[in-house]
């Protein structure tokens, strides 16, 4: 037998195949969504994944501003922040950051954050993930591929 047939073979920087992908987040949980984000994001769904390497695509996120909560987290729900400064501590809920310019892209972006690795990959992978509240977006050049979410696991 080829010896070579055996070989495991890691994903780089220069070789991963990092495509463009398109979410509609229109009536999607928030949570369940950010998951399968989360794992686009990271690569899983490829067969060529690396645990170590930004192997994932690029997710553009659309309707953001159309998600829902399960439940009553959409009132319950609460998002501490500190300020830094001496009683500085700040509570919001969903429906609150609903109302302020970026909310929505706030809520996703701390969904989807604690759903990645903590460290340097988790920080540039962040970087990889684009949230738009309309069905419009600025990323045509790139090609993006439109995709269900609901077909992924």
């Amino acid at each position: 037998m080829d010896t070579l047939s055996y070989k495991t073979v890691s994903v780089n920087k220069e070789t991963a195949k990092k495509e463009w992908v398109v979410v509609d987040a229109t009536d999607q949980m928030v949570g369940r969504l950010c998951s399968k984000v989360a794992k686009l994001l990271r690569g899983k769904y490829k067969p060529s994944f690396t645990p170590h390497v930004d192997c994932g695509d690029n997710v553009i996120i659309i309707n953001a501003a159309k998600v829902k909560f399960s439940g009553k987290k959409e009132t319950d729900k609460i998002y501490t922040r500190y300020t830094g400064y001496p009683g500085g501590q700040r509570f919001n809920t969903p429906a609150d950051l609903r109302t302020r310019p970026n909310g929505i892209d706030k809520m996703l972006r701390h969904a989807i954050k604690g759903m990645l690795p903590k460290g340097p990959l988790g920080r540039s992978l962040m970087d990889n993930v684009y949230i738009f509240e309309g069905a419009e977006h600025d990323k045509k050049a790139q090609k993006p591929k439109n995709i269900d979410i609901n077909q992924y696991k």
